[in-house]
């Protein structure tokens, strides 16, 4: 047995202890390693879903048990080898079961974008159209609406997407001159900038755009002297009218280790946030990937996954892909009951949190002492809090008043309902604590 073959064979032994068995059989199988080149490993995949996939969800699990088993693997590359492919042709096909697209997109090495990050496959719904109208208003003026535009919401919720097809859409409709990096690349670029000797190459890279997108904004914390390159870089940018988008996880505000002249440029123009998707554009979404591929679910089977694939977008379309994967190789659809075991297989079991998991999480977001919330004490510090711990237990995780209340220090109901009904009010006006408060269930959930 070859070393590789070992290292591969270790590192799936330990991903099918972290996974259910349902996606360890649709994700890993016909993977292997192809070469190890100076500490990257390129892992050989039958197709560009599972490449897409084991990217988005699995990598950092992937290289920390690369790593373990291998020791000095710098990163990880995921190729579509064409005898996988050839296979895939020999799978048993019905009319009704759609194929999965195996051509693999091309990233533009100029600008890292990715072309099937467009307009026209974004879905749009309550929960980003926000974010999707501050995106149109940045086409249709870029450098002057909007600028920078700073997307954040929790992972998997389309601010990529988003981001690249205003990217996409100025460089093919405007001839910009557009750049999409994260900012883990961007440290790393600026760290071998340093050791090379060529900082000033480095500061004049990106000066040349119309467009600068970074993604991930959140890596940036800590890393002082990546933050003062990126500030001096936004304002030579900003100075030019050059369009900038930022995307994060979460508020800048609300970013550990970040400066605060970064955190004052990334508020001088529009912050927006994505939040979970609600269950009609859940639906709206799988309809989308259904007219893609051209697979036939019937609605009892498409409701039934919006409704219980509700993180976020990209575990509803890896639900959905690992469902169109599941149909080709049985060639012919899924069923309801099919369905049903097969999302049961692929989802952990829910973490359940306590009223003390939710007072912990809410006292340490402002900063207070968790005793505090449970005090009689009017001090405005608190009471606020102590309303959006409220609010929480009763709309997320239905608790009753009374029950709500003996829990918070033996508060009568009725001030928990008073609580719940201002939040609620507050909420709809007051965009900052909707921003707080869906922030903190990002935390939570």
């Amino acid at each position: 047995m070859s070393d590789q073959k070992k290292l591969w064979d270790s590192v799936l032994g330990s991903v099918e202890l972290q996974v259910s068995k349902a996606n360890f059989n649709t994700w890993f199988k016909d993977t292997y390693i192809l070469k190890n080149d100076d500490g990257i490993i390129y892992v050989a995949v039958p197709n560009a879903f599972v490449r897409d996939w084991l990217f988005n969800k699995y990598h950092k699990c992937i290289l920390k048990s690369l790593r373990d088993y291998g020791g000095d693997i710098r990163s990880v590359e995921y190729v579509i080898t064409r005898s996988e492919q050839k296979k895939e042709t020999d799978l048993p096909k019905k009319q009704e079961v759609g194929e999965l697209p195996l051509q693999e997109p091309i990233i533009n090495k100029d600008d890292n974008l990715n072309p099937r990050y467009v307009f026209e496959s974004f879905v749009v719904g309550p929960f980003n159209e926000l974010a999707h109208a501050a995106s149109q208003a940045v086409i249709k003026k870029p450098g002057i609406a909007y600028n920078p535009l700073f997307i954040y919401g929790d992972t998997g919720r389309g601010k990529t997407h988003l981001i690249q097809a205003v990217g996409n859409h100025l460089k093919n409709h405007s001839n910009q001159r557009v750049i999409y990096i994260t900012s883990e690349k961007f440290v790393v670029e600026y760290v071998n900038a340093l050791q090379s000797n060529k900082i000033n190459q480095f500061k004049e890279k990106y000066r040349k755009y119309d467009v600068f997108i970074m993604d991930d904004i959140q890596f940036l914390s800590g890393k002082e002297k990546s933050q003062e390159e990126l500030f001096h870089l936004f304002n030579t940018l900003y100075d030019n009218n050059k369009q900038i988008l930022f995307s994060s996880d979460r508020h800048p505000n609300y970013i550990d280790n970040l400066e605060a002249r970064l955190k004052s440029r990334f508020s001088a123009g529009m912050t927006v946030d994505i939040s979970a998707p609600d269950h009609e554009s859940r639906i709206a979404i799988l309809k989308t990937k259904i007219k893609t591929v051209g697979i036939n679910l019937t609605d009892d089977v498409i409701d039934f996954i919006a409704s219980n694939v509700d993180s976020n977008i990209r575990e509803l379309e890896g639900t959905f892909n690992s469902i169109v994967v599941q149909s080709q190789l049985k060639g012919r659809t899924l069923n309801l009951i099919e369905v049903k075991n097969l999302i049961k297989d692929s989802s952990k079991p829910k973490k359940a949190l306590s009223v003390k998991d939710v007072v912990k999480t809410v006292s340490g977001y402002y900063n207070i002492a968790e005793e505090s919330i449970y005090e009689k004490t009017r001090k405005k510090e608190v009471v606020k809090p102590r309303q959006v711990i409220m609010f929480i237990l009763r709309e997320n995780l239905s608790i009753s008043y009374p029950s709500i209340g003996e829990k918070l220090g033996g508060r009568d109901h009725t001030t928990v309902i008073h609580s719940c009904e201002k939040i609620k009010g507050d909420i709809k006006i007051d965009q900052k604590l909707a921003q707080e408060i869906e922030h903190i269930k990002s935390l939570l959930f």
